[in-house]
């Protein structure tokens, strides 16, 4: 028999889906306010570079997109920077993200490309999003310059959501869509799919989407024929 799942309620605010920055839904939560703040405040930045640090799972790329469509931003990653690509990179826009943004860290040509983007971005008033999986103090950087920059440079951590995160993050999911679950389906999904706000939104868009075609409740063996069969396909 399948009851109503009302989900921990010692979370400390409210989860609902928020607009950052107007452009996309993005599920603000204690692990990443802080970014989204940060993002928000653009172009008000205190300096050309912000850095968003965090585990895979914690919902950067999804910022990075999200302030992409704000600023028309390019999107690079190291392999990209070249030195004499560096005013290339900042046209039309003056904004580019810099995904995997460690891996510059040692390898000294990219190295003085970032540090080039960097002056450049400076002297234009433009703005580089660094995306990494750990802070720019954490880089072991060859150039002095290009790490005295980004030590100066405001960096934020993105947190991956622990379980009991998580779990409250797909009740509150189903809830906003009116859509009554039992625990037993948030325990199946919290141990079958990936752990990140970005996969929870899109696993419950799914299963309501299909729901919906089928004419069926959300059990277990619903979750699974749809997300098994998702699979199938996609392999």
């Amino acid at each position: 028999m399948t009851g109503v799942m009302t989900g921990p309620k010692q979370l400390p605010l409210d989860l609902g889906h928020r607009s950052a920055m107007g452009e996309d839904d993005f599920l603000v939560v204690p692990g990443n306010a802080d970014a989204v703040a940060w993002l928000d405040s653009w172009p008000d930045w205190p300096a050309p570079a912000l850095v968003l640090f965090g585990p895979s799972g914690s919902g950067k790329s999804h910022l990075a997109q999200i302030w992409r469509a704000r600023s028309r931003a390019s999107l690079i990653g190291p392999e990209d920077l070249t030195v004499e690509d560096v005013p290339e990179l900042l046209r039309p826009m003056r904004a580019v993200v810099l995904d995997r943004a460690q891996e510059v860290a040692g390898d000294p040509q990219r190295e003085r490309a970032l540090f080039h983007l960097y002056n450049a971005a400076k002297e234009v008033n433009g703005h580089l999003l660094l995306l990494a999986q750990n802070a720019p103090i954490n880089w072991v950087l060859r150039l002095p310059d290009l790490r005295s920059r980004l030590l100066a440079a405001p960096a934020v951590g993105m947190a991956a959501p622990d379980d009991a995160l998580l779990m409250a993050v797909l009740v509150k999911l189903f809830a906003d869509r009116q859509i009554r679950v039992g625990q037993d389906v948030i325990e199946w999904l919290m141990t079958r799919t990936e752990r990140s706000f970005d996969n929870a939104r899109r696993v419950v868009d799914r299963l309501d989407r299909a729901a919906l075609a089928a004419k069926r409740p959300i059990t277990v063996p619903f979750c699974r024929a749809v997300l098994d069969t998702d699979a199938g396909a996609g392999g």
